[in-house]
């Protein structure tokens, strides 16, 4: 790292007060280190990426996002391809991507831990989507996509409401959806596989999310170049709870109707019976896309990620 931007999301997160103050502390943390260092609110979630794009052009070899998983997704749909590496300084809500690189929760911790932190060059997954206009979109992903209840969640999470409880908000909609969110079913189907019908699809790229989650789908890590999937066959509500509860104590049994495959693409598409008033969401990385049909899929070597040298982070370093 000779030359960083980092780029700040001045809404996210529970403290927004502190927010240019964290951020003015990493930069204390990289300049003094000899570093040439710059900060920069992002302007949206449609325009970080060319932010992100713009910067590399000028010679920034470090993009760094510094909020929650949602300023890194925006930012690196800019830097896909190229030779800049993406850190991280987390300073959102969840922050489920710092927790599986086990880079440190402080702001001056997590920049000193990207001073010796070395790139390694990950696969992105990818998803193709209908917006909330009926038009296709894409976008690449680094934690997780999700097609269904849980994407309804972020449909339905108010974003004032989340600034100001944090990960309680989740908490407190997951239980309401899980109450009463009908759990409608879609159909899915993946290379030479027949079709079948889910009620939520997960596509995760990261093994460990914190909090409550841990592993929300064991086997996983940014180090693979395919997907692990999550199939819910089932719309069984004791079985959602059940294998929440299964990541919550790290167990490793069976959930009837729960299925975890590895995948390189996968097609997602409503059934021909739904409705119009019955619209299954999309989401990435925390952040609503759209609704079906949608399509996931991996990208291999499509970025460079900071890892923390020292640490045991599952991905390799190079």
């Amino acid at each position: 790292m000779r030359k960083a931007a980092l780029f700040y999301n001045p809404l996210s997160g529970r403290r927004r007060a502190r927010r240019l103050a964290d951020v003015e502390a990493a930069l204390a943390v990289l300049r003094r280190a000899g570093i040439e260092a710059a900060a920069e609110p992002t302007r949206g979630q449609a325009d970080a990426g060319e932010q992100a794009r713009q910067a590399i052009a000028h010679g920034y070899d470090t993009i760094v996002a510094c909020g929650g998983d949602g300023t890194a997704h925006d930012v690196l749909q800019g830097m896909v391809g190229s030779d800049a590496a993406l850190g991280v300084i987390p300073l959102g809500t969840a922050n489920t991507l710092a927790h599986d690189l086990r880079l440190p929760l402080s702001p001056t911790g997590a920049a000193k831990a990207l001073l010796t932190a070395a790139p390694r060059r990950i696969a992105l997954g990818h998803v193709e989507y209908t917006d909330l206009e009926g038009q296709r979109g894409s976008r690449f992903f680094t934690v997780a996509a999700g097609i269904g209840a849980d994407a309804h969640l972020f449909y339905k999470l108010n974003p004032l409401v989340k600034g100001h409880l944090g990960m309680a908000a989740y908490y407190a909609k997951a239980t309401r959806l899980w109450l009463t969110h009908p759990m409608e079913k879609f159909a899915v189907e993946m290379q030479a596989d027949s079709p079948m019908e889910v009620s939520q699809l997960l596509a995760v790229r990261i093994r460990n999310f914190g909090g409550v989650l841990r592993e929300l789908a064991p086997g996983a890590s940014l180090d693979r170049n395919d997907l692990r999937l999550v199939l819910f066959r089932t719309r069984s509500r004791m079985a959602y709870l059940s294998y929440i509860v299964r990541g919550l104590v790290g167990a490793r049994w069976q959930v009837n109707g729960i299925d975890l495959v590895d995948g390189l693409k996968i097609d997602c598409r409503t059934r021909a019976d739904a409705t119009v008033e019955s619209r299954i969401f999309v989401e990435a990385d925390g952040e609503l896309l759209g609704t079906l049909p949608a399509t996931i899929s991996i990208v291999p070597d499509a970025l460079a990620l900071l890892v923390p040298c020292g640490s045991d982070s599952p991905v390799r370093r190079l």
